[in-house]
């Protein structure tokens, strides 16, 4: 069992308050994603999980023991950076074996755990390698095997993949998803990407401020945002939130669930005015003016000329309170949306 559970963590560096009141339980062989804007304090929390930093106040529980005051390295964890950490002058193997040597372990083991653990991560032609003479995706694989040798009942990645080029960034993403499965490991996992972390995690964190925005599946997450700032993280475009459409309340509708060919029965009609197209593949990006702000579309559908019209069926539409917390859309919001284009 490796389950994590954090209860009111408090962290400040002086008077500057960096969380204020934390609390989440992490299950054990799940793959939870800590994800947010840079000063958020995913990495400040994830630096307290792995003993790197102390909390202000409060308990950090794994496996129910509180480890506040227990050493990094008798946590049962290991962590993965976003520099990789390995030591230049030093072969692959020798990087890998490092820790094994410290902990004492028999030149057999050592040896059986090396060859079993670059066969998984695909490190074996490389083991007399120097990292200067590995590629980044190589050097992520030392990084991790480095981590799995040691058999810990948690890993903890900090933006590991944010140094790698896009095409290779996908293919490690797909790799540490199935090697999660493998290991049946607890996989706790910061990043400031929503696209990793909506492809990678079972599990999603987002924070702000120190402070949990909501928390649940990448689907969820993306079909039931409970508040306006969740709706505009996850997603890309990011959902338009527009406050002029209808009295104390900002209306909100996904780019790829906008329409400018009319799909009938819209419930939000209006006019507007192609400011840029952006062709991505099949599908494109719009940025378009309206009497209510700018709306973006993302749609297959290629649009000729500078009018044109917007669609958005009911089913597509959120509303948010002027604080930005999610509230149903009433019958009032309906019939003030249905006559837009009428004051436009």
């Amino acid at each position: 069992m490796s389950s994590i559970t954090l209860k009111h963590i408090h962290k400040a560096y002086g008077k500057d308050v960096i969380i204020p009141d934390l609390n989440f339980t992490i299950e054990d062989n799940s793959f939870t994603v800590l994800v947010g804007p840079s000063g958020c304090g995913k990495s400040t929390t994830l630096r307290m999980i792995a003993g790197l930093e102390k909390p202000t106040s409060g308990e950090i529980l794994i496996d129910d023991q509180n480890v506040v005051d227990v050493a990094p390295g008798k946590r049962g964890i290991a962590m993965v950076f976003q520099n990789y950490a390995l030591y230049p002058t030093m072969s692959v193997r020798d990087n890998i074996e490092f820790g094994l040597k410290n902990k004492k372990v028999p030149k057999e083991e050592r040896n059986k755990l090396i060859q079993d653990v670059c066969e998984i991560v695909g490190l074996t032609p490389y083991l007399s390698r120097k990292p200067s003479e590995l590629s980044g995706g190589q050097r992520q694989r030392v990084a991790l095997a480095r981590a799995m040798v040691k058999n810990p009942k948690v890993f903890l990645m900090d933006e590991p993949l944010s140094n790698l080029d896009a095409k290779l960034r996908q293919q490690m993403r797909v790799e540490l998803i199935e090697l999660h499965k493998r290991l049946k490991a607890t996989f706790i996992y910061v990043t400031h990407d929503q696209v990793e972390a909506m492809s990678m995690g079972d599990n999603i964190i987002l924070m702000d401020k120190g402070v949990i925005m909501q928390r649940s599946t990448p689907k969820e997450m993306y079909h039931n945002p409970q508040n306006a700032y969740t709706a505009q993280f996850i997603g890309t475009p990011p959902m338009n939130i527009l406050d002029t459409m209808v009295p104390d309340a900002k209306i909100g509708f996904r780019p790829e669930k906008t329409a400018l060919i009319d799909p009938g029965n819209a419930l939000i009609q209006i006019k507007g005015r192609i400011v840029t197209k952006e062709q991505l593949g099949a599908e494109m990006n719009y940025s378009i003016e309206t009497a209510y702000g700018k709306i973006m579309v993302k749609t297959e559908d290629d649009i000729d000329g500078e009018n044109c019209r917007i669609f958005v069926k009911e089913e597509h539409i959120f509303a948010f309170a002027p604080d930005g917390s999610r509230i149903p859309v009433t019958d009032q919001m309906k019939e003030g949306l249905r006559n837009l284009e009428k004051g436009a």
